[in-house]
Formats: structure tokens, C-alpha cells, sequence
């Protein structure tokens, strides 16, 4: 439960940080936001470090599939865009991606 904390918190702290970045770049908004966005960023980094697990490409792996449910949440509740059903099909193979990765079995 705990790892699924961290990823979600990671999750939303690397789509802030990012999201600074394309709107100061593609919605020409102020350079200065991308001073939160540094801080989300550095944010993500540092919760990722929280994951438990032995390696870190693993749960960077696993990450991903958080991220990808992560942003089609970004995308409906921060950009008010409705996710379509290849979205929603998408993310699901992904997640179960993640719940792979995370839960199988691994030799001792």
C-alpha cells in the first residue's frame, strides 16, 4: 500500500513539473513557471527513491503504468479533456503491466 502511495505522489509531482514546462513553452505562460515545476520534478525524483524494491530499473518499470493512469486523470481533471476508450483501454493493459511487474513472483 505503501508503494502505491509514493507512485501515485510521484505520478502527479513529474505531470506538474512537466505540465510547467508545456505551458510555459506551448501556452506561453510566464518563465516563472517553471520554478514549481523544477520543484515538482525534484519531487518526483525523490519519492520515487521511497518505492520499495531491490532494483530501481524494476520500479521504474513499474512506475510507468502508474504514470499513464496518473495522466489520463491529469488530462480529465487539470485539462478538462474527456479520456476516450482507447484511452481508458490503453491505461488498463498498462496497469496490469504495473500489477505484473510489481507482484510477480521473483526467484530467491
Amino acid at each position: 500500500m505503501k508503494t502505491a502511495l509514493f507512485y501515485v505522489a510521484a505520478a502527479f509531482c513529474e505531470i506538474a513539473g512537466c505540465f510547467a514546462f508545456w505551458a510555459c513553452l506551448r501556452l506561453d505562460k510566464s518563465v516563472l513557471w517553471l520554478i514549481p515545476g523544477l520543484v515538482a520534478l525534484a519531487a518526483f525524483a525523490w519519492l520515487l527513491t521511497f518505492v520499495e524494491s531491490d532494483v530501481a530499473g524494476r520500479a521504474y518499470a513499474a512506475y510507468g503504468g502508474v504514470y499513464i493512469i496518473a495522466s489520463i486523470v491529469w488530462l480529465r481533471l487539470a485539462e478538462g479533456a474527456q479520456p476516450d476508450r482507447w484511452d481508458m483501454i490503453g491505461a488498463a493493459v498498462c496497469l496490469l503491466g504495473t500489477t505484473i511487474i510489481i507482484a510477480g513472483p521473483r526467484a530467491a
